[in-house]
């Protein structure tokens, strides 16, 4: 259990409303009223700089862990350099609105009104994007759930690991500084490429003291509240924060309280950096273990003091609230800021990685029940039983965590993806379920793409059905149409187009950022920057991997391929015509068609007829992302994850062939579409290990439920551990689970006062159940639900 300290802090957690400061926004906006006709990674790190020593310092009572990005407990902050038009449109209606809604009060929306969005008018990254994107893209990628990369251009870009054990542990910001300063001694401003580099250094001496004037700013406030503190204990915790935070992150830590101070003091730049989603820990357990290791052996520290200090910086980073756009929430449900942290694995030499932290971090997770981390596995042949056993142990506690990942597929997609071997096998979840490095730069989170919105337009001459709007290529399979063939190639023509404006989307998006919002801070905590002289929206990490593209609807796709295989020109029981009678009817009339189509082979069941279509529509899909470069030369990179987004992705399109309803939900990553998958759990996987995950390395993802019951006993424990094994012996990579019962979800709908606790499984994150809109709990409630293996 947590110690009383920590429960008070989940109490805070759960009855806080996420509220939105403009402290951020306030100080920013002033700062750049200063710096006109500087250059713009400068501007950005002297307006850092100006909120790291202005941005007021709270210190929430019995603290350990220090650092607040705005006055509430839990904080939202608005980045107006990025996007202020639509915090304009909705801000009235931010508390009423259907996902994630926040409280801002009158005066601050006046404060923006007044002093900030007059300013930043004409020059915001979204404004700059809408206006250099092409109309033909715009038609299908602004708001319109067919190609959707919002998140890109409404926002920051965040999708980094910090290298905290190359970098931030060994020199610390202030060894970070001296090394900018040391460049920009051997470079004089002579040619164009000494000018960039020389602001680029500039910037990193800026950011660095920025962060460490913050730290300092905390120590002061603990020493003065020490001073006023009357109860002995407390005082000497102040006095600890304060003399801690005095040290870090400016020097390298030196035991295990300092690394998490640091580690969240990091973090803490990041968002009030660019308030961006997928600011990653990376692997927890290997970076910090030395530490605790140190001060178990040497008596400084219990365990028991380690174990409320990890749950003390879980609850830090769940306190960030993600301040985004009502299109984002839909996509990204659930407040969540998918900080993924990552443990077990191998080390870099092919070696089981796993120790005592890694189980500390499971406890913790457990204990606090917060949607925040992001907490994610990693199991490879030689994984200790142990290990795996409490990893299923915190799956049956019911809060969709951890995520469960294949430790040799995730390092054959990096590998794939160009990393160097030593570096593939020391590989990180990033956000959701997507492989990544500490050293590598990349957009793991570029464009979402509907695939069944492919097919609609495949079947309705590049139509929408819902409104009749041209979306896609005029045209469809020729009439007659003879054979399946020619609907499967129509089918893949419509996605090779939306694959195509995907990229359009991209590449404009990777342009304006580099041209218009640098990121110097976090330019800081990933390998190569300083060395190159190069900020990271220009190039300069170690690695630069190609952006991800994200296809949704594997499935649905798949099962509506078999549907018109099967009926229309094997079994020849209905015409193309007639099926697309139905689908304009949303079946109304059509129930005989509609229950034929149910019953012909679905996805996830085991069935070769229909998962050959789904390997080769994900292929295809591959290949297809794959022929496409991005702005830095690097091939693009497919992926088959899952946030929320197959819920809006569903709301666009009309009925599909497999029986499914028009506005339904999609279905996420490579899991079978809800309902559909009626055989068992091993069929279900089974079908999923076919797809070749490996050469996706944007990621996978498959979503699995359980009843509650099932996991009880030690021995089904040990069952889940042999599935889980033999699942990825097959050549999976991700798979997670829900268990929790139909019973509790609708009661928590009911009286979602009584389950403020209650997390689930969304897609490739866990979050409050109550946080969800009623379509997102539907969704997931409309799950299948397995009672055994």
């Amino acid at each position: 259990m947590s110690s009383d300290r920590v429960k008070s802090f989940i109490r805070s957690y759960l009855n806080a409303k996420p509220s939105i400061s403009v402290e951020r926004a306030v100080i920013f906006t002033a700062s750049h009223k200063n710096t006109e006709g500087e250059s713009v990674i400068i501007r950005r790190a002297k307006a850092f700089n100006e909120v790291c020593k202005s941005i007021p310092v709270t210190i929430f009572d019995n603290e350990l862990i220090v650092g607040s990005i705005g006055e509430f407990r839990r904080t939202g902050i608005i980045c107006p350099e990025y996007a202020w038009k639509w915090v304009d449109e909705e801000m009235d209606s931010f508390e009423s609105r259907n996902q994630d809604p926040y409280s801002i009060d009158d005066q601050a929306k006046q404060v923006l009104r007044r002093d900030i969005f007059p300013y930043w008018q004409g020059k915001s990254l979204e404004e700059t994007f809408l206006s250099r994107i092409n109309e033909e893209t715009a038609k299908i990628l602004i708001d319109t759930g067919i190609i959707d990369n919002d998140s890109k251009w409404r926002s920051a870009v965040g999708e980094i690991t910090a290298d905290y054990q190359d970098v931030l542990f060994k020199k610390g910001f202030g060894g970070l500084k001296n090394e900018a300063l040391k460049n920009l001694q051997d470079l004089e401003p002579i040619t164009a490429e000494a000018l960039e580099k020389i602001d680029f250094y500039r910037s990193a001496v800026l950011v660095c003291d920025g962060i460490i004037i913050l730290a300092r700013r905390y120590a002061e406030k603990a020493a003065q509240l020490a001073q006023q503190e009357t109860n002995i204990i407390r005082k000497q915790e102040l006095l600890e924060v304060a003399k801690v935070c005095g040290k870090v992150p400016e020097y390298p830590p030196e035991n295990f309280y300092e690394a998490i101070q640091s580690v969240w003091f990091t973090q803490l730049g990041s968002i009030l950096s660019e308030n961006s989603l997928a600011l990653n820990l990376g692997r927890f357990d290997q970076y910090m273990y030395p530490y605790l290791a140190n001060d178990l052996k040497n008596g400084t520290i219990t365990g028991e003091k380690a174990q409320e200090l990890i749950e003390c910086l879980w609850i830090k980073l769940s306190e960030w609230v993600w301040a985004i756009s009502s299109n984002t929430a839909k996509f990204f449900a659930g407040y969540n800021s998918f900080q993924n942290l990552t443990v077990g694995g191998r080390t870099r030499d092919g070696r089981d990685a796993t120790n005592e932290l890694s189980h500390m971090c499971l406890k913790a997770t457990e204990n606090v029940r917060t949607h925040q981390p992001g907490l994610s596995v990693r199991i490879h042949p030689d994984a200790p039983e142990e290990f795996l056993l409490a990893v299923c142990k915190l799956i049956s506690a019911g809060t969709g965590f951890p995520a469960v990942h294949n430790d040799r597929i995730g390092s054959d997609m990096l590998l794939a993806a160009g990393l160097a071997p030593e570096d593939a096998r020391d590989w990180s979840n990033c956000g959701c379920v997507v492989p990544h490095f500490r050293k590598v730069g990349e957009w793991t989170a570029a464009v979402n793409i509907n695939l069944a919105a492919a097919l609609e337009y495949a079947l309705n001459s590049g139509k929408s059905r819902i409104t009749g709007k041209e979306m896609g290529l005029k045209e469809k399979p020729g009439s007659p149409v003879t054979g399946y063939e020619e609907v499967k190639t129509a089918f893949y023509k419509q996605l090779a187009n939306l694959i195509k404006h995907s990229v359009i989307g991209t590449v404009t998006a990777q342009q304006v950022h580099a041209e218009m919002v640098p990121r110097p801070y976090l330019s800081m905590l990933v390998d190569g920057c300083l060395e190159k002289g190069r900020d990271l929206s220009k190039g300069g990490a170690r690695y630069n991997v190609g952006p991800v593209l994200t296809g949704i609807g594997v499935a649905d796709a798949a099962n509506s391929l078999a549907v018109i295989k099967k009926l229309v020109f094997e079994d020849k029981k209905y015409t193309l015509e007639e099926l697309n009678a139905a689908l304009d009817a949303n079946w109304e009339g059509y129930e005989e068609l509609r229950r034929a189509a149910l019953a012909c082979p679905k996805y996830g069941n085991d069935d070769d007829y229909v998962d050959a279509i789904a390997v080769e529509l994900t292929d295809f899909y591959h290949q297809e992302v794959r022929s496409y470069r991005d702005y830095f030369g690097s091939p693009f990179n497919s992926a088959f994850m899952g946030i929320s987004n197959y819920i809006p992705a569903g709301s666009v399109i009309g009925a599909t062939p497999d029986g499914r309803k028009t506005k339904t939900p999609l279905t996420e990553g490579v899991s079978p579409h809800a309902g559909t998958d009626l055989t068992s759990p091993t069929a279900a996987m089974r079908s999923a290990a076919k797809i070749n995950h490996d050469v996706h390395s944007g990621g996978t993802l498959l979503n699995v439920k359980f009843a509650p019951e099932f996991l009880r006993s030690e021995r089904n424990l040990k069952n889940l551990a042999s599935l889980i094994r033999a699942y990825f012996a097959l050549g999976a990579f991700h798979v997670q689970f829900n268990v929790i019962s139909t019973e509790i979800l609708r009661k928590a709908q009911a009286h979602p006062e009584e389950y403020r606790d209650l997390l689930v499984r969304v897609a490739g994150y866990s979050t409050q159940f109550i946080n969800l809109s009623r379509e997102a709990q539907e969704a997931i409630i409309a799950r299948t639900t397995y009672e055994t293996i």
